[in-house]
């Protein structure tokens, strides 16, 4: 019995390296993806070329040939397998034996590592993943979910959303800024497809947005597709809400020397926009639905792309589900007023609605902050909600 098993472990194993190497074998060469960024277009921090000379270091007196090691960034993830940028080439990488325990092998865009470069070999060897300046993570699963990185060091999160005749989906703008800010970045909002939109949509859009993210979140509407001259009363309508229009603003956004990533549901415009801000069409765009405007899915890797006169964005397939377990940090932090004024409530589980005492509807309870206010109970409702929903042993 214990033979057999042994055997069937082994097939096991055949079975998925041999599946890893026709997976590898079909990943598109590095050398024909023009979009990739150049190794100054990324800027490790102090904190993380000291993490790496630590890490020299240590190679050194366990008396291993430190010689090879290089700081590199991941730029690109196709089905899990990880390419590397380093000062002196890109390339294809696989997993130390030490990072494969457990979840240390969970790499992602836009991580730096210790990566042994590939001397007579097509693949790198990542030894170790360097400390984080932010992590763009959201929690995927059930009960007993895990926190997914969508992205690592990045220092600006495009929250994308299509802007379209009959609604805005707030909410999801909302959420997303709420993750960014938790995990370590600033937040923009973009409004795509604003073209096909009224100036009285566009303007009402940009002042919702300003007035529940606060007047110091950027706000851009844009038409990937035409140039800003062609929507002079659309643009004026976003300027006279506080945000601005065009693809240049966008590309603002993310200035040399930082990084960004777009983040936002399948079908809003991402790789379009991408393609406008690159002033050419490197990216495969979907065909849109003629019922609704919806662009198909286009984007299966992540990637990072760099933009012309300006830094380097991830470009992320688009997410179904955005979950808000464990951002309570996040929702204190877009929202800080709200969030001062709940410590001061008379009941601890008040759920600031109807409750004698409440402090938040002391303060906020007007028709001028019901916007605000209404987004705030509403995601603080739903990461209630949520928590219950986790096993009592699951720690966030």
């Amino acid at each position: 019995m214990a033979k057999r098993n042994s055997r069937a472990k082994r097939n096991i194993r055949r079975k998925a390296q041999a599946r890893a190497g026709r997976d590898q074998a079909s990943l598109p060469a590095l050398s024909s993806l023009s979009e990739l960024p150049a190794y100054d277009d990324l800027l490790p921090s102090e904190g993380q070329r000291a993490a790496f000379d630590r890490y020299c270091q240590e190679v050194e007196e366990r008396e291993d040939d430190a010689s090879q090691l290089a700081l590199g960034c991941v730029v690109r993830l196709d089905r899990g397998f990880p390419a590397v940028l380093t000062k002196s080439s890109v390339f294809r990488a696989e997993f130390s034996a030490r990072l494969t325990k457990g979840d240390f092998s969970r790499v992602a865009v836009g991580d730096w590592v210790s990566v042994r470069s590939p001397q007579d070999h097509d693949m790198g060897l990542i030894e170790c993943i360097l400390p984080r300046t932010s992590d763009i993570a959201r929690w995927k699963g059930g009960s007993r979910g895990e926190r997914q990185t969508l992205a690592a060091n990045v220092d600006v999160v495009l929250v994308v959303q299509a802007l379209e005749e009959w609604r805005i989906s707030s909410g999801r703008i909302v959420r997303s800024a709420v993750v960014a800010t938790d995990c370590g970045a600033d937040v923009a909002v973009v409004l795509t497809k604003a073209g096909a939109a009224s100036p009285e949509l566009v303007g009402a859009s940009v002042s919702y947005v300003r007035d529940v993210l606060g007047e110091g979140c950027p706000v851009v509407a844009v038409d990937s597709l035409a140039d800003t001259g062609e929507h002079e009363e659309l643009a004026r309508a976003a300027l006279e809400a506080g945000g601005t229009w065009g693809v240049e603003h966008v590309r603002a956004l993310v200035p040399a020397g930082k990084v960004g990533i777009m983040l936002g549901p399948s079908g809003v415009g991402k790789s379009t926009l991408l393609n406008a801000l690159l002033g050419r069409e490197s990216l495969e765009t979907g065909s849109v639905r003629e019922s609704d405007g919806v662009g198909r899915h286009t984007t299966v890797a992540r990637r990072m792309v760099a933009i012309p006169g300006a830094g380097v964005i991830v470009d992320e397939p688009g997410l179904r589900t955005l979950q808000l377990v464990g951002h309570e940090r996040g929702l204190a932090m877009v929202f800080p007023s709200i969030a001062d004024a709940a410590k001061h409530c008379k009941f601890r589980d008040c759920t600031h609605t109807h409750e004698p005492g409440c402090e938040v509807l002391a303060r906020f309870g007007t028709e001028r902050d019901g916007s605000r206010l209404e987004a705030y109970l509403s995601l603080a409702q739903e990461m209630r909600a949520s928590k219950a929903t986790l096993d009592p042993d699951i720690v966030l």
